[in-house]
């Protein structure tokens, strides 16, 4: 157990001593993270408040396929991606392949049915009382809709909470889309399982130990929020 102690006292040297390789890693995933949070919380938080408040035909299919696509694994997703931007793909030319874009892409694919499906869920527990009460009070269309979204709030915390930690523990796609690149595209995850693999402890417990204090900073912003 002493390579283990070891490991963490190199790990801490590695962090406080600013590793090139592990912050660029850390630079990585922070990147990639962020722009595929941005766009799955734009387009799933409208998404799911239309699904879980609204009444259309073909609702329970749609939510149906929504609650199936929660369980589509990383590797999947990651292969489909790196079909359609490879060289061979139809958006190949863009040049997608083995860049943070690319990843945040699958990451995006990743975290919208979390949304969606959350803040659809939040919705439809959410007092069926209070539009007829905002009605009676004389609110029109706009702000009907932003107090029953105000009302959610903390279940659409929730979904962008979950969908973060999917997105921050996601190894699949970033390796088969980003490819691993040294410097350029290796991750957090992917590092913690290259150098884990080579026998490199104590890079892997570096990385392991920011990747749960950028979870932890997460759940104390989404605590001051909800004080708020």
């Amino acid at each position: 157990m002493d390579f283990i102690f070891a490991g963490f006292i190199e790990a801490i040297r590695l962090l406080f001593g600013g590793d090139g390789q592990t912050w660029s890693a850390v630079a990585a995933t922070l990147k990639a993270s962020s722009s595929s949070m941005a766009a799955s919380l734009t387009l799933g938080i409208p998404l799911g408040f239309a699904l879980g408040y609204f009444n259309f035909p073909a609702k329970r299919q749609v939510r149906l396929l929504v609650d199936t696509a929660l369980a589509l694994p990383t590797v999947f997703i990651g292969l489909v991606v790196y079909a359609f931007i490879s060289n061979r793909g139809p958006l190949g030319e863009m040049g997608l392949l083995f860049t943070l874009t690319g990843i945040a892409i699958g990451q995006t694919i990743l975290a919208l049915p979390v949304v969606i499906a959350l803040s659809a869920t939040a919705v439809e527990s959410m007092d069926r009382h209070l539009r007829t009460l905002l009605i009676s009070l004389g609110a029109n269309r706009r702000q009907l809709l932003f107090s029953c979204l105000w009302e959610v709030r903390y279940g659409v915390l929730a979904a962008g909470l979950t969908a973060y930690g999917r997105v921050m523990t996601e190894v699949g796609i970033s390796m088969m889309v980003g490819g691993n690149i040294k410097w350029h595209t290796r991750t957090i995850t992917t590092a913690i399982a290259l150098e884990t693999g080579k026998g490199m402890f104590s890079t892997g417990i570096a990385l392991g130990l920011v990747l749960i204090a950028i979870a932890f900073g997460v759940n104390v912003c989404l605590s001051f929020l909800r004080k708020k």
